[in-house]
């Protein structure tokens, strides 16, 4: 029996995906920060062909609502996405350490991110406005403002507003979403 999750792929369903800053270090604290996730999350998307329904970035953790993506699998999307933003970090890091300092730190001892991801597949349209519920509100669950509206490193704004972020939303004229109706 294997420790590793179940992984439920080629569904066509949603995906709720949550994954921590490796132990849970506030890797994403700053606004330059969760602008650069944001960045990486939109590269991503586009390289592989998969709808963001909603999304949103903590200091700590991000979760994210996405559908299945025509190049590959959510596993390779979370693996790209992990890389690129790590790596670009990283090398920030590096390139401002002074000589002296170099040597203190082992090369590949930094770890921004947790190894595995939380993946729920959303099968039902209940489900998905539910998860899209958790996210938006979790900035303010977690004290980091009143409401959702100040928090733009979500698809908040989105929704509420219709306005275009960082990330694109919403974008299905390709993918298409495959949800269980209730039954009677």
């Amino acid at each position: 029996m294997s420790n590793h999750p179940r992984r439920y792929y080629g569904t066509k369903q949603l995906h709720f995906i949550t994954c921590s800053c490796y132990h849970c270090q506030p890797w994403l604290a700053s606004p330059q920060r969760r602008d650069l996730f944001l960045a990486v999350f939109e590269q991503v998307r586009q390289r592989y062909d998969f709808v963001v329904v909603g999304y949103v970035v903590m200091p700590d953790h991000i979760h994210l609502l996405i559908s299945e993506p025509g190049k590959g699998d959510p596993s390779r999307v979370m693996q790209a996405i992990k890389q690129g933003f790590a790596g670009r970090v990283l090398k920030s890091l590096r390139q401002r350490r002074v000589a002296a300092q170099l040597e203190l730190f082992a090369v590949g001892s930094e770890h921004v991110w947790q190894r595995r991801f939380y993946d729920f597949n959303v099968w039902t349209a209940r489900k998905r406005i539910e998860k899209l519920r958790y996210m938006h509100r979790n900035p303010v669950a977690r004290g980091l403002v009143q409401e959702p509206e100040p928090w733009p490193w979500s698809s908040y704004p989105s929704y509420a507003f219709g306005e275009a972020g960082a990330v694109r939303i919403n974008q299905w004229s390709e993918a298409k979403m495959k949800t269980r109706t209730p039954a009677a």
